[in-house]
């Protein structure tokens, strides 16, 4: 099974990944977070690396790479070489975020192109999308020591985050099996949590649904 967490910075993406990854092992299960391309052996990998993530929303070229270089070969690998097909596998972030950042920092090609064509790219099990009122990530933000420009400018722009947020919810979201979304202003980790394993072990596929499709 494969869960995704995404949404804006400040958002609790990283708290929440780690804690379903504890609640999933609690129950027996094997879990694991991951973060970035899905494929092991991808083979621009270490290419894409060498960009700076952090300019991306206002770079044609590194949206451009990531999505076509990136993203698009990573959904081919991933449906002839599935990873982890006996572990709950949690990804903090993916293409989602990059195509969203792509269309409120550009619109780019590449990001309108992949908006207009979601399922090009790996779906998952169940996403899970969060944001939160942008006075709540100021304030998660001023506590933080490691904030860099796309933080920084998700909870100084708010017209850049609500139209990131939204293109996850109208755009990138049809892709997926199942959607929940929360607004971590409102609902602690706790309960996020809970009710994200109770969604995820409800509907949980066998391994087989993840056989080789070539």
């Amino acid at each position: 099974m494969r869960i995704l967490v995404d949404g804006l910075d400040m958002s609790g993406k990283t708290t929440l990944a780690t804690d379903l990854v504890g609640a999933f092992e609690s129950l027996g299960h094997r879990a694991a977070r991951h973060r970035g391309l899905l494929a092991e052996h991808h083979p621009v990998k270490s290419t894409l690396r060498r960009l700076h993530l952090v300019r991306q929303p206002d770079s044609a070229f590194i949206t451009t790479a990531y999505l076509l270089g990136g993203y698009a070969v990573d959904a081919a690998l991933v449906r002839l070489f599935p990873p982890q097909p006996d572990t709950i596998l949690v990804q903090d972030g993916y293409v989602d975020r990059t195509v969203a950042f792509g269309m409120a920092g550009g619109p780019y090609v590449a990001a309108a192109l992949a908006l207009r064509w979601p399922r090009l790219f790996v779906p998952f099990d169940l996403a899970v999308y969060l944001h939160a009122p942008v006075e709540v990530r100021a304030e998660r933000m001023a506590g933080r020591a490691d904030v860099d420009a796309v933080d920084r400018r998700s909870v100084e722009d708010p017209a850049f985050a609500n139209q990131f947020t939204a293109y996850l919810l109208h755009g990138m979201a049809r892709r997926h099996r199942r959607l929940l979304v929360f607004d971590t202003s409102e609902h602690t980790p706790q309960e996020m949590t809970e009710i994200v394993v109770g969604a995820a072990l409800a509907n949980m596929p066998t391994v087989s649904e993840y056989g080789r499709t070539a």
